[in-house]
């Protein structure tokens, strides 16, 4: 645990620049979106080259042809992300509606058939409603919902910020301890 926690600064850091990223996606949900639209066509592109690299790599591999179409699928999402953000955010606000929507009906279905094995199914089925209701809104109102992301994003950096900066915080008061502890000789 000592040779951890001599790293505290680092837990701090991090907590502090989630900090700063949480009040600026706060401040600016427009450049926050942007920021992280091209950090996901960064990673199609990224994950495109490394399945082409592999597909070629092994070229004795069952199967290698998939990963050639993976790779230049990821390739070309990655350039029309680069030409495009735009539309790459609102694909991204759909992708995420739709899996609160299924997700929700699951959630529904479930609470529905388990109410006789389980105690409190309402919540699961509450869970499933408000699941539904947040896909709806985000189709009904793209826009807003990109913008309600952002700022999302900036309240989870925020406090989680906070969380890591107060972990760091304890992490170097341990070590204080422990180096208090081995320095006073036993009696």
């Amino acid at each position: 645990m000592l040779r951890y926690s001599r790293f505290w600064w680092m837990v701090v850091l991090r907590g502090a620049l989630l900090l700063l990223l949480g009040v600026a996606a706060l401040r600016w949900p427009g450049a926050t979106l942007a920021v992280l639209v091209l950090w996901i066509g960064a990673g199609f592109l990224v994950n495109g080259a490394f399945a082409l690299v592999a597909a070629l790599a092994g070229r004795d591999v069952e199967g290698r042809a998939w990963m050639v179409i993976e790779g230049l699928l990821g390739i070309a999402a990655g350039l029309v992300t680069f030409m495009n953000p735009g539309i790459t955010g609102v694909v991204l606000l759909w992708l995420l509606a739709g899996w609160a929507i299924l997700s929700g009906i699951v959630q529904l279905v479930a609470a529905i058939r388990l109410r006789r094995v389980i105690q409190g199914e309402l919540f699961l089925g509450l869970a499933g409603v408000v699941a539904i209701l947040f896909g709806v809104l985000l189709i009904a109102r793209p826009g807003a919902g990109l913008v309600a992301l952002a700022f999302l994003l900036g309240w989870f950096a925020i406090f989680y910020g906070v969380v890591l900066i107060a972990l760091g915080l304890r992490l170097r008061r341990l070590v204080r301890e422990l180096q208090d502890r081995v320095m006073v000789p036993a009696r």
